[in-house]
């Protein structure tokens, strides 16, 4: 069973910032795709930046473009995955997920299917009011 460790997730006023992390609990449980969904009420969980944590690759959501960055820090062998959230808006208000898998074997990139990520983390809550 892979286990992911989230953690930052909080409240913030609309125009700050958040970054979340994401670590796998051991490196054994660690998969070539690392990746952040969100899931506002009502509505069906969505991708947000996705990384492929050997290429280096990464993806975003058209909706977080230049606001958000997804980045990864591998110095401690369980490549820390991290989501640096700035400009926030209310609209980005909802339950974020982390999330690892496998890349596309048609093009070997990570994007954000959701089905391509098999594993997830129990997820953080972000707040952002106006």
């Amino acid at each position: 069973q892979v286990q992911l460790v989230e953690s930052g997730g909080g409240s913030v006023q609309a125009g700050g910032s958040l970054r979340l992390s994401c670590a796998p609990s051991t490196a054994a449980n660690r998969r070539e795709c690392m990746g952040w969904f969100r899931q506002a009420p009502g509505k069906a969980r969505e991708g947000v930046a996705s990384i492929h944590t050997t290429g280096g690759g990464t993806t975003y959501a058209d909706s977080v473009k230049g606001r958000f960055t997804i980045s990864q820090d591998s110095g401690s062998g369980n490549s820390t995955v991290y989501l640096q959230m700035n400009s926030l808006k209310p609209e980005d208000t909802a339950m974020y997920y982390c999330a690892t898998g496998t890349p596309s074997v048609l093009d070997g990139t990570c994007g954000l299917v959701r089905n391509r990520f098999k594993y997830w983390g129990q997820g953080m809550q972000v707040n952002v009011s106006s």
